[in-house]
C-alpha cells in the first residue's frame, strides 16, 4: 500500500509533468505513436478484410499469414527492426505495433463480412445491386459491430504494447518506467505503471463508446425491442470481439 501511495504522490507532483522527459511529453509521444500505428494497421487490414470477405475466398490464408505478427513477440520484432537501417527511430516502434495490430482488425473484418445474413445479400442482389452497392449498402453496415470490435481490440493492445518501445530507448510512457528502474526510483516506476494502466482503461472506454456510436443498426435494434418469448432461448450475438487465433 505504501508503494502505491508513493507512486500516486510521484504522479501528482507537478514537477514530474514538465520538461522534455516529463509525463506530459511522454504521454503525447505515446498517443502519437499509438494513433499512427492504429491508423496504418486499419489502412492495411480493413481494405484487405473487406475485399476478402466480400469475395468469400482467400480469407483463411490471409488471416493465418497475418497472425504471424501475433505469434512473433513484439519485443523480438522491435529488436530485429532496431538492427535495420531504421535503427533508433519512431518508425521502428510504429512498424512493430502495426504488425501487432493488423491480425485482430483483419480477422474481425473478414469474419464480420462472412457472417452477414446471406438471405439479405441475395435479396439485395435480386433488387439489382452491383458489387459496390452491395458492399456499401448491405454487407458493411451489418458487419460494422464486428469490424469495430477488431479495431477496438487492436487499439487497446497497441496502446498497452507501445510501452515496450522503451526497451530500445523509444518514445512513450515506457521511458518513465525504464528510467525509474535505472535510477532505482520505486515511486517513479509505480507512477509510470499507474498512468499506463489508466490510459489503457480510458482508451478501452472510448473505443467501446465509439463501437456503439458508429453501429448503423443500433437504432433498428432499439426500435425492435426485446425478443419474443419464443426466441429467447436462441443465442444472440451483440458486441463480441473475434480475435485472431
Amino acid at each position: 500500500m505504501n508503494g502505491l501511495l508513493d507512486g500516486l504522490t510521484w504522479l501528482f507532483d507537478p514537477d514530474n509533468w514538465s520538461g522534455p522527459t516529463g509525463v506530459a511529453t511522454r504521454l503525447v509521444e505515446h498517443l502519437w505513436i499509438s494513433g499512427v500505428s492504429v491508423l496504418l494497421a486499419c489502412a492495411v487490414a480493413l481494405p484487405v478484410g473487406l475485399w476478402l470477405g466480400h469475395m468469400g475466398r482467400g480469407g483463411t490464408l490471409a488471416i493465418n499469414i497475418s497472425n504471424i505478427g501475433r505469434a512473433v513477440p513484439t519485443f523480438a520484432i522491435l529488436a530485429m527492426l532496431y538492427m535495420t537501417p531504421l535503427g533508433l527511430s519512431n518508425w521502428t516502434t510504429i512498424i512493430a505495433l502495426v504488425l501487432f495490430g493488423i491480425p485482430p482488425i483483419l480477422t474481425n473484418t473478414y469474419v464480420g463480412m462472412r457472417e452477414v445474413d446471406r438471405d439479405a445479400v441475395e435479396a439485395a442482389r435480386g433488387m439489382g445491386m452491383n458489387g459496390t452497392q452491395l458492399l456499401r449498402g448491405v454487407e458493411l453496415p451489418l458487419a460494422t459491430p464486428l469490424i469495430m470490435g477488431g479495431v477496438r481490440l487492436a487499439t487497446v493492445q497497441i496502446v498497452a504494447t507501445a510501452t515496450l518501445a522503451a526497451v530500445i530507448s523509444g518514445p512513450g510512457l515506457g521511458r518513465i518506467i525504464t528510467s525509474g528502474f535505472g535510477r532505482q526510483d520505486v515511486p517513479q516506476i509505480i507512477g509510470g505503471a499507474i498512468i499506463v494502466c489508466v490510459l489503457a482503461l480510458v482508451v478501452e472506454g472510448l473505443m467501446a463508446w465509439l463501437q456503439r456510436a458508429v453501429d448503423p443498426m443500433r437504432g433498428a435494434r432499439r426500435r425492435r425491442g426485446p425478443l419474443p418469448d419464443r426466441d429467447r432461448g436462441m443465442p444472440v450475438i451483440r458486441d463480441e470481439v473475434v480475435s485472431g487465433a
